[in-house]
């Protein structure tokens, strides 16, 4: 066990506060809070899964998915236990909510590997797969390490945390994809056990100080109608229009039995964002013009993608369509 970051002692009874979070849960002796993975031991608290790794592979960039952040590279992916939301239909439940089997890696370890990949042209890490804000200390270590070898850092994270830790650990990552799950509170209350707003500020911090791509998972009746998607479209493009919106397909998984995402939701959700935004897809449909990336102005190819596999080949050598020179939003190099 790790000793953890950000929390303090109660007055009594070896209660520990933990504030890495907007959980904010108070722990006794011997348990641990709702994450299951930061644990009070004799009125200090730890983190038990520090150098476990629950899933690793290298994965193309675009599976986080990031479409603008080095298109058709690969980056070493790592997960592990934990997360600090229940959503009733993660994807990843097995390692986020069961007790899957782990191996012990040390940060040292995770920089020697990504920084020696060959044949994948490999850009760096990404704490990815489950929630790698309660894997907060590894990925903090991890990532100062990984930044010094010349390693870029991604987050594929709920964004559910609070300021401080997030301001802490920004200026070692490079990108992150997040997760907003929703545009309103009682999704977040009946779906997730969390709430909007910490998400919202996670966002509006972040895409300031690195690159950043949001994910909505449209979940037929319950996130998907055209008044929430035009309000979550608003607050974005109030944010920057270029930022990249995924809009991607629910299959039945976890806890939720419900249809799969009808196609015309997927696509007049992302008719709906073209609207005001310059870059949106649509994830888990197989709908190559929905992956693909085109100019906004003259609609030109500029990378394209088959699933995971992105190629540029619009893109002049500083980012301008080549048909028409409008810059592009895309980081490469």
């Amino acid at each position: 066990m790790q000793e953890a970051m950000f929390w303090h002692p109660k007055d009594k009874d070896n209660l520990v506060h933990c504030e890495l979070c907007p959980k904010y849960c108070t722990i006794a002796p011997g348990k641990t809070g709702f994450c299951r993975v930061r644990k009070n031991e004799g009125g200090r608290l730890y983190t038990i899964n520090f150098n476990r790794v629950a899933a690793h592979a290298m994965d193309p960039i675009e599976k986080k998915p990031l479409y603008h952040y080095y298109p058709g590279k690969y980056i070493l992916s790592l997960g592990t236990t934990g997360c600090n939301l229940r959503c009733g239909f993660c994807q990843n439940w097995s390692i986020a909510h069961d007790d899957p089997q782990t191996i012990e890696v040390t940060p040292e370890h995770v920089v020697k590997v990504a920084a020696n990949q060959d044949p994948y042209p490999n850009v760096g890490i990404a704490y990815t797969y489950s929630e790698p804000f309660m894997w907060y200390e590894f990925v903090f270590h991890t990532a100062r390490l990984a930044r010094d070898a010349g390693l870029k850092n991604v987050l594929v994270t709920n964004g559910y945390i609070n300021e401080e830790p997030l301001k802490a650990l920004l200026p070692y990552i490079d990108a992150m994809n997040i997760d907003v799950k929703a545009f309103t509170d009682d999704f977040y209350k009946e779906n997730c056990r969390g709430h909007l707003e910490p998400v919202k500020r996670t966002v509006e911090l972040a895409y300031k100080r690195c690159h950043v791509e949001l994910t909505t998972l449209l979940v037929p009746g319950l996130n998907d109608s055209e008044e929430e998607i035009k309000n979550l479209v608003d607050w974005v493009a109030g944010l920057d229009r270029e930022i990249p919106l995924h809009f991607t397909r629910y299959f039945p998984n976890f806890e939720f039995e419900l249809d799969p995402t009808p196609p015309e939701t997927l696509k007049r959700a992302r008719d709906i964002a073209l609207e005001k935004l310059d870059y949106v897809y649509i994830g888990n449909l197989g709908d190559p013009k929905a992956m693909n990336t085109y100019c906004p102005q003259c609609g030109k190819l500029i990378v394209n993608r088959t699933w995971y596999n992105g190629r540029v080949v619009g893109l002049s050598e500083d980012n301008k369509c080549k048909n028409c020179g409008r810059k592009i939003y895309i980081i490469r190099n």
